[in-house]
C-alpha cells in the first residue's frame, strides 16, 4: 500500500476512534452497501 494512503487511513481511523483494520472494514462495508452489494441491517432506517 502506498505510504501516503496508509498514513491518511491511520489518521482517519484515529479521528473515528477505530483501529486501522476496523477503519478499513468500515470503508469496505460502506462501499459495498452504497453499491447495493451488501444489504443494510433490518434496523437501519437509512434509504
Amino acid at each position: 500500500m502506498d505510504k501516503k494512503v496508509l498514513e491518511a487511513l491511520q489518521r482517519w481511523a484515529k479521528d473515528d476512534l477505530r483501529s486501522l483494520n476496523g477503519q478499513v472494514e468500515w470503508i469496505l462495508r460502506e462501499s459495498l452497501r452504497k453499491s447495493g452489494r451488501f444489504p443494510r441491517p433490518d434496523n437501519d432506517p437509512r434509504p
